[in-house]
């Protein structure tokens, strides 16, 4: 049985793909500290209905290392994390970016020494309820347990998040946060298509973007 398992049963708290345009380059974008567009004071907070985790940001070092750096920002809250190449070598990311989400999934959990991390499959475009009820789930009990969450997205023109061109992107990024009263959810962004390093999206857009890719959480 996982910790994750585990820590359900017995309510323990413990405390890129490739961006991918039709057209043209994907351009990182410089290091910069984490700043969200919705008030979150500076580290980890806890409200009655929020909780934050505090990661060390980075943003990715190519156009194709948003797997690389969206893994070192999910370690950032419980480790040391390795550089953005050690990672990419580890993964193995390519020039064609980082292809599956169990790859994330397995470094993870080598990286932080525990079985924690599960790799999650949406296929279904739209997300089933009881995949959306799974994924809200985890959101909260992974956050709870500060373990950040990677999610492998597809983002088509017309359904993107802050910044992002008009073309699709195949992309992963970390889930930092969420905010149950409002039920939005706490990125943080390596992509540097966003004016600000993390920014607020409600559950219902997450759960659209990540199929039929995945998530490890």
């Amino acid at each position: 049985m996982s910790k994750k398992a585990i820590a359900v049963l017995s309510g323990l708290v413990l405390t890129g793909a490739l961006l991918m345009p039709t057209a043209g380059p994907a351009v990182a974008g410089p290091a910069a500290e984490p700043v969200a567009t919705k008030a979150v004071p500076s580290g980890a907070t806890t409200t009655l209905t929020a909780k934050t985790l505090q990661v060390d940001f980075q943003y990715q070092e190519t156009g194709y290392w948003c797997g690389p750096a969206a893994t070192r920002i999910a370690l950032s809250a419980r480790v040391t994390p390795p550089s953005q190449q050690q990672l990419a070598n580890e993964l193995p990311t390519t020039t064609n970016g980082t292809d599956w989400i169990g790859q994330v999934t397995r470094v993870l959990n080598n990286r932080v020494g525990t079985g924690w991390y599960e790799t999650k499959e949406m296929p279904n475009d739209p997300p089933t309820q009881a995949q959306r009820d799974l994924l809200w789930n985890d959101i909260v009990l992974d956050i709870d347990n500060n373990y950040p969450i990677v999610a492998n997205i597809v983002a088509p023109a017309g359904n993107h998040p802050p910044g992002y061109p008009n073309y699709t992107i195949y992309h992963y990024f970390t889930v930092i946060g969420y905010d149950s009263a409002d039920m939005t959810v706490l990125i943080a962004d390596p992509a540097g298509f966003a004016p600000t390093a993390t920014y607020w999206l409600t559950f219902n857009q997450l759960a659209t973007l990540i199929p039929p890719k995945g998530y490890a959480a």
